[in-house]
C-alpha cells in the first residue's frame, strides 16, 4: 500500500478547489498564526495548502512514515517546511493537549476510526469557537441499488446520508457551518486516475506475489464500483464548529459564500 501511495498526491479523493470552497464556508482566510491539526494527512496535500492560504502553523498527522517523509520533502520544495511539523500517530492516539488548535482538518480519513468516534473524540482538541472539517464517504440518495449497497455496508456500515451525518455533528457538541458533496473530478482526475497508474506499475515489479494481485484487484474492483454507481455516493465535506465562544463573547459567523448546505 505504502508503495501504491506514497508517489501520490493525495490518497483520497480531494482538490485544491474542494478545500479552498471549505474554507470559504468556514470563514477561513483572513486570521494569522492559526494552530491547525491536519488529522490522516497523507503525503500531506491539504497540509501544504492549509499552510500557504492561512499562513498557519500546521501539525501533520499519519502513521505511516514514509507519508509523513514525503510531506516533508514536498513542504521544503514549496518554501513551507518551517510551517509544517509532522508527527507519526494514529489518529485514536493523538498527542494533543485540549483546547490546543483553532482548526482541525482531516480529508479523507476519518473513517479509519469512525466518523462518530472521530468527531466526539477529537472535539476537546479545539478551542471554543474552533472549527472541523472533515471528508467522509455519504450517501447521495435515499435509495440505491443492491450491490453498492452491500458493498459499502460491508465496508464501512457508518456510511450515511448527509442528514444523519450532520446530526451526528450537532450531538457531539458542534454547530454545522456548511456541507458540500464533492464533484466527480475528484475522484477520477485527482484520485482513481493516479491510481490506476500506480496499480499498473506495481503490478508490473511485483505482479507475481499473489498478495499483490489480490490488492491491485479489489482496488480496480472498488474503481469500477465508482465508475457505475458514483451517483448513489460520494465523499462530503463537513465544516462544523465547537460551541462555544471565542475571545469576543460569541461563536465567529462563517464568513463563507451563499447555500453552504
Amino acid at each position: 500500500m505504502v508503495d501504491i501511495y506514497r508517489p501520490m498526491h493525495r490518497q483520497g479523493p480531494g482538490s485544491r478547489a474542494a478545500t479552498v470552497r471549505a474554507l470559504e464556508i468556514a470563514g477561513l482566510g483572513g486570521e494569522k498564526g492559526l494552530r491547525i491539526a491536519d488529522i490522516g494527512c497523507g503525503t500531506g496535500a491539504s497540509s501544504v495548502i492549509l499552510a500557504q492560504l492561512l499562513e498557519a502553523d500546521v501539525v501533520a498527522v499519519d502513521f505511516l512514515p514514509p507519508l509523513l517523509d514525503e510531506l516533508m520533502i514536498r513542504a521544503s520544495q514549496e518554501g513551507l517546511a518551517d510551517q509544517i511539523t509532522t508527527i507519526e500517530a494514529s489518529m485514536e492516539q493523538l498527542p494533543f493537549t485540549d483546547g490546543e488548535f483553532d482548526v482541525l482538518w482531516s480529508e479523507g480519513a476519518i473513517y479509519n476510526m469512525g466518523f462518530r468516534e472521530g468527531v466526539q473524540a477529537w472535539l476537546r482538541f479545539l478551542k471554543p469557537g474552533g472549527v472541523l472539517v472533515v471528508s467522509e464517504i455519504t450517501w447521495t440518495t435515499a435509495e440505491r441499488p443492491r450491490e453498492i449497497d452491500e458493498f459499502w455496508m460491508q465496508e464501512y456500515p457508518q456510511i450515511d446520508v448527509a442528514s444523519a451525518k450532520i446530526e451526528v455533528l450537532e450531538q457531539a457538541g458542534y454547530s454545522p457551518q456548511g456541507y458540500f458533496v464533492l464533484p466527480e473530478d475528484c475522484w477520477t482526475m485527482e484520485f482513481y486516475g493516479p491510481l490506476e497508474e500506480r496499480l499498473a506499475d506495481v503490478e508490473q515489479q511485483h505482479g507475481s506475489l499473489p498478495e499483490v494481485q489480490q490488492l491491485v484487484a479489489a482496488q480496480r474492483a472498488e474503481i469500477d464500483l465508482y465508475r457505475r454507481y458514483g451517483q448513489y455516493f460520494g465523499y462530503g465535506m463537513y465544516v462544523a464548529r465547537m460551541l462555544g465562544s471565542d475571545k469576543g463573547g460569541r461563536i465567529p459567523e462563517s464568513r463563507g459564500g451563499a447555500g453552504p448546505f
